[in-house]
């Protein structure tokens, strides 16, 4: 992971010029390492489907934040670290154009109703169904548990747009799901 030496700290919240800045400590930075790193890595994980990139995005976002240390708070370290990665997993995304149809998906399904369904799969297929924005703002919303407010800063869209596209999301989700092979 990307950390900082904490060889001689640095300053914190000095004004200058009518504005505030911050300049956030190597140790500042070092515990928003331990602290958000698996958060983040499991959101990327879960947004790209590949543990290479999101170690990747993971990476990028920490080195953005120390770049960025002078213009972000401690406090908002989590904001920015989870905006940085939804972007790149966005990119990533656009660049790769992966979209996988519902009909692929459903030859992977097992064919026999008798057997024992893996939830935690079920799942996973049914996030592969939607598009790559809407499963991170699921994932966002469900899995990380930021509110629609703090989704709309991190994406760019507005509160209203969040909430009509979790709402398309998750209703694409249900009737993936209530179908007759995953009925228990």
């Amino acid at each position: 992971m990307f950390r900082i030496p904490e060889k001689n700290p640095a300053f914190c919240n000095f004004f200058a010029a009518g504005a505030i800045y911050f300049k956030m400590t190597a140790s500042e930075y070092n515990q928003c390492v331990s602290e958000l790193a698996d958060r983040l890595y499991r959101f990327a994980w879960k947004s790209l489907e590949d543990r290479d990139e999101a170690q990747d995005v993971v990476q990028q976002s920490f080195m953005a934040l120390w770049e960025k240390r002078i213009a972000v708070p401690p406090d908002k370290a989590s904001s920015f670290l989870f905006t940085i990665a939804y972007r790149k997993s966005m990119d990533r995304h656009r660049k790769r154009r992966k979209v996988i149809p519902a009909e692929a998906l459903e030859d992977s399904l097992p064919a026999d109703p008798d057997q024992p369904h893996d939830i935690k799969s079920i799942l996973q297929r049914a996030l592969a169904v939607l598009d790559q924005q809407a499963r991170n703002l699921v994932l966002l919303k469900d899995y990380e548990g930021y509110s629609y407010e703090e989704i709309a800063r991190l994406t760019g869209l507005s509160v209203t747009q969040v909430k009509v596209y979790l709402h398309r999301a998750r209703r694409e989700l249900r009737s993936y799901l209530v179908n007759k092979e995953y009925l228990i």
